[in-house]
């Protein structure tokens, strides 16, 4: 105790001693003695690969002087012998906001509606930056940081020694500082003070609208690093100035680290990465290993989290209901993904940031170590990692030679759960940790005593045994092994002993001697001094009985470690995922009734063949003798094409950036959620096909994604590489916000939004002008030229009017749709697709002409304003009159049925049946320039088939198989089987979890998960809208 007082003191006289910094003023006398210490007989951790046993580390004024075996102690300085004790580097966190003083920018997200009402445009900060708040590049936290002593003691507890600081507020968020976690002056505490460079996905608190997409913020991201590009490149030649710019400039060579919501951002993070010619550390959220084939393809240094799920209580089987598969598994495997990031060779450091309470990290690492992720990976990802994600791998992450003496002392191995962490050592200063003892002294001791006037004593026994931090203790006579014991108080704090007991007097057993000893430990025995019965002094010591083993029984928790009873991942990462990725197969299905839409158009009773997802013959008889391949029975059935959804908003994480009248710099393809069970639900309609379209809130929206429907790919495996691109455009009330109370934002007539696409392209001729013009230049001649400006709205622009990017626009009423087919011929190219279109009957014959298609609802009308006269045989007379005329869904469920909505046509119109099929396949393939690859069943055409068990028009018939690229996605049969798998997963997992060991008190509560359904008109705000 003595000790502790001792340092308590120093900081009670004058703690600016403590603090004293180079060339500041001095308030007395200046403290310039050596920190100069030696550990010995320790097993020290040098790093994550090299463990010395009985080492010595020697420190001094904050550095490691000396670690080995053989080290030579300097004479004077103090040493501590550790007996076998831990040295571990202490853990470095680089993705924290330690100390940040918040920024009151903007102040907190503001009321949504207001935003979509009366909208901020521009950035309402002052001085020559950004003209987006989020963006914010000249935010260094080194100038916004306050020590937290709090947060500092609690890192500390936990084998911390300084942490990466950075504000998390914004799409470019700044540089972080290097922080030391010692109690310090900033200047000392401060190790670095620009170690990295910090982006995310997120736009932060700012009020201002743009970004209100994931798809927003991924653009802004890229232009922005363009921007710098560009203003790097023509800094002397332009008077802009602009000094977001000019830091994400000086700011390049940190390393960029972006925060991620979750695996599939990681993939999405990798693909922009390449896009703007840089590579990111990745923050992740934990669930890696549910996309780890990918990930590891990306190439990316991860941070993650280890803020494993707690379990719900699981006592209300209603309740339950309400806990999605997903939750369950991954409550189950989250301790298991630094295994999976191990055994793949992914890099990872670990970061506390998540957790709720920092006094789950210890218990969560060694959740994962138990999982099979190895002590050496850990170690790394807590040391060396971190360090050289920042490149500072040469100062701290080890204990080697002129390292920062950052370490941390245990009694025991750190993946145990008994073991305790009893100092952190920060910059060589020495910060207690808990109230534990060093050494252990449990054991059976003689007690030998000198007495005064030469009073003979007795010889005792001293038996310690129990905790170490709360041992117990008793005394009985040394040669009486029968003897009864004396129960014992004793007090170990460090090297210092306490006793206090009642041995019978040798002369009368019913009176009592009472002993009361003081002492320390020396030399490997117990020396001081007591008194007995408070009158007469003694002299005592007491050496251990090495030959002698304790047999007293304590409880001692039993340990399972049994990880047999985990779940299998699956892909995708909810119900009805598989855990095998579907694989192509060659096929024979036989007998069917085969609607090839080729010809004549159907086959009564034919054969299709299938080899590497392609149709290799289709006929009446196909004979084949070989073994190695599935013969599907199509008797009584019918085959078709597989249906292609011309216009669908499932499968994406939201559908309109919504903030300004042009966002063609916005990709749908950016947003793909392949997770998405309406991708299932699809298939399970017969879809294998559709255009992800961006929504209909502004004239000039984003860029499309065209999809298959793979089942369990990534975003990226689901895209069509080879498909042509599309872009969204809007007319109507959508677009000019008719449901808006009041609106800022133009336009707000009609007349504005033919405006907005007349200025569109004028500035994207002019755009492709300039860049001609620059290209053309010699190269001394453009040593004196400014470059361009890259503007990736406009590149999109300039794709729509040199005929390599095709417009599908969501349209109404006749006279607007005139506008825009003028406006397309005044510019020289033509619209696409009309989609809606439910005036289209009108100017069928002005679309033939113009080339323009149309997809359509097939009896939808008066359900707003706008298509008061809208009719069912809208679809019909548009293709009576040569117009290539689809019908669509942009509805969830509504996707589910395209085969019904065709045969609508028929009553509507008196379409043939073949006519009305191929209003749902082989024309929208003609739409989106597939028909070459898919919409009909042909010799060389992609293997999307669809096996019906009645008509495919009739209300009554269902697929029985869904095939894509020769894949089968959707089997009725096999859905009856998962179905039953799903419910016993489900109720392993819930078994499991009600036998957990966290009180019911601390769990959590089962929520219902919503759904959104998104559709052309739907807002809302991504940063804050989830349905996890």
């Amino acid at each position: 105790m003595a000790k502790k007082y001792f340092i308590l003191l120093i900081f009670s006289i004058n703690p600016f001693l403590i603090f004293s910094q180079e060339g500041f003023p001095i308030n007395g006398v200046s403290d310039i003695r050596d920190n100069h210490y030696a550990f010995i007989n320790a097993n020290i951790i040098v790093d994550y690969k090299t463990n010395l046993e009985n080492g010595v580390l020697v420190i001094k004024n904050g550095v490691v002087q000396a670690v080995g075996k053989g080290v030579t102690i300097p004479k004077g300085i103090r040493v501590f012998d550790l007996k076998g004790n831990y040295i571990y580097p202490s853990f470095i966190d680089i993705y924290t906001q330690y100390g940040i003083v918040e920024n009151n920018l903007s102040g907190t997200s503001s009321n949504y509606t207001s935003s979509y009402n009366n909208p901020q445009m521009l950035s309402n900060k002052s001085g020559p930056f950004s003209w987006n708040e989020s963006i914010r590049p000249e935010y260094n936290s080194v100038e916004n940081i306050k020590i937290d002593e709090k947060l500092s003691a609690q890192l500390r507890k936990e084998g911390f020694g300084s942490v990466v600081s950075h504000n998390m507020d914004g799409i470019m968020r700044g540089t972080g500082t290097l922080i030391s976690l010692a109690v310090d002056v900033k200047q000392n505490a401060v190790i670095q003070d620009k170690v990295s460079n910090h982006f995310s996905f997120m736009k932060g608190t700012t009020r201002q609208r743009y970004p209100s997409s994931l798809m927003g913020a991924v653009a802004l991201l890229k232009q922005s690093f363009f921007d710098a590009n560009w203003y790097s490149s023509n800094v002397s030649k332009m008077k802009e100035t602009n000094l977001s710019l000019s830091a994400i400039n000086y700011n390049n060579s940190l390393p960029k680290i972006i925060e991620v919501t979750d695996k599939l951002r990681i993939l999405l993070a990798q693909k922009i990465e390449k896009e703007i010619g840089t590579k990111f550390i990745i923050k992740g959220e934990g669930d890696e290993y549910q996309r780890i084939r990918e990930i590891k393809e990306g190439n990316s240094n991860l941070i993650i989290p280890i803020n494993y799920p707690k379990p719900y209580n699981i006592d209300d089987p209603f309740k339950n209901k309400d806990i999605l598969l997903s939750q369950l598994k991954h409550w189950e495997l989250a301790p298991s993904n630094p295994y999976f990031l191990e055994s793949n060779g992914i890099d990872f450091s670990i970061t506390t940031n998540g957790l709720k309470n920092l006094s789950d990290f210890r218990e969560n690492l060694i959740k994962s170590y138990n999982r099979g992720a190895s002590k050496a990976i850990l170690l790394k990802a807590l040391t060396y990692n971190p360090s050289k994600f920042i490149n500072m791998d040469k100062k701290i992450g080890s204990l080697n030679e002129s390292f920062i003496a950052n370490f941390f002392i245990t009694d025991g191995d750190i993946f145990k759960k008994e073991t305790k962490i009893l100092s952190n050592w920060i910059q060589g200063k020495w910060y207690r940790v808990s109230d534990t003892n060093i050494n252990d002294y449990s054991g059976e001791y003689t007690i030998s005593f000198d007495a005064e006037n030469d009073k003979k004593i007795i010889n005792k026994i001293l038996t310690i045994y129990g905790d170490k931090d709360n041992p117990k203790a008793y005394i009985k006579n040394l040669n009486n092994a029968d003897s009864s014991k004396s129960t014992t108080n004793i007090i170990v704090d460090d090297e210092n002993i306490t006793l206090t007991f009642n041995i019978p007097k040798e002369t009368d057993y019913n009176l009592n001697d009472q002993y009361k000893l003081s002492g320390f430990f020396l030399n490997g025995k117990f020396i001081g001094k007591g008194t007995i019965n408070n009158i007469n002094w003694i002299e005592w010591y007491a050496v251990k009985n090495l030959s002698n083993k304790i047999k007293i029984q304590t409880d001692v928790a039993s340990k399972n470690n049994n990880n047999n009873d985990i779940g299998n991942i699956i892909y995708p990462f909810v119900e009805y995922g598989s855990e095998i990725i579907k694989s192509q197969e060659r096929m024979l299905i036989k007998g069917a009734k085969v609607w090839t839409l080729e010809g004549n158009g159907i086959i009564e009773k034919g054969d299709v063949l299938i080899d590497n997802g392609k149709i290799i013959e289709v006929g009446e008889e196909i004979s084949l003798t070989e073994k190695n391949i599935r013969i599907i029975d199509g008797n009584g059935l019918h085959l078709t094409p597989g249906i292609i959804d011309e216009h669908s908003h499932i499968a994406l994480s939201g559908v309109n950036e919504g903030s300004q009248s042009n966002t063609a710099e916005v990709r749908m393809k950016d947003v793909v959620n392949s997770e998405d069970i309406n991708i299932y639900r699809q298939l399970a309609g017969g879809v294998t096909a559709s255009q992800l379209l961006h929504g209909s809130a502004n004239a000039i929206g984003g860029q499309s994604a065209i999809i298959k429907l793979r089942w369990g790919s990534s975003p990226e495996e689901m895209i069509i590489k080879e498909a042509d691109e599309y872009i969204k455009f809007a007319l109507g009330e959508n677009v000019k916000r008719s449901r808006a109370s009041s609106s800022t934002r133009f336009p707000d007539t009609r007349m504005g939004v033919e405006q907005v696409f007349v200025d569109a392209f004028n500035k994207a001729k002019i755009y492709e002008n300039n860049w001609k013009k620059y290209n053309s230049l010699s190269k001394k001649e453009k040593v004196n030229a400014t470059i361009p400006r890259k503007d990736i709205e406009l590149d999109a622009l300039t794709k729509v009017l040199n005929g390599n990017m095709h417009i599908t626009c969501h349209s109404y009423v006749q006279s607007e749709i005139n506008m825009l087919m003028k406006v397309a011929e005044r510019f020289n190219f033509k619209v696409n697709t009309f989609t809606h279109i439910l005036e289209g009957y009108k100017v069928a014959d002005i679309m033939a002409n113009h080339g323009a298609g149309g997809a359509s609802f097939a009896d939808w009308w008066a359900f707003k304003n706008e298509v008061k006269e809208a009719i069912p045989y809208n679809a019909a007379l548009m293709t009576q009159a040569g117009v290539v005329t689809a019908i669509n869904s942009d509805n969830r469920e509504m996707a589910r049925r395209l085969n019904q909505e065709a045969g609508k046509t028929i009553k509507y119109g008196n379409l043939s049946e073949i006519e009305a099929v191929k209003l749902v396949t082989i024309n929208p393939a003609k739409l989106l320039n597939l028909d070459h690859r898919m919409g009909s069943i042909k010799v060389g055409k992609d293997a999307d088939l669809v096996l019906w068990n009645g008509h495919p028009l009739s209300i009554y018939s269902k697929p029985l198989k869904t095939i894509v690229d020769g894949k089968i996605y959707y089997d009725l049969e096999e859905d009856k089987k998962l179905r039953n798998e799903i419910k016993k997963e489900r109720a392993r997992i819930i078994s499991k979890m009600k036998n957990s060991d966290v009180p019911s008190g601390t769990r959590r509560k089962p929520v219902k998960t919503a759904h959104f359904e998104l559709t052309c008109e739907d807002e809302y705000d991504y940063q804050s809208t989830s349905e996890n």
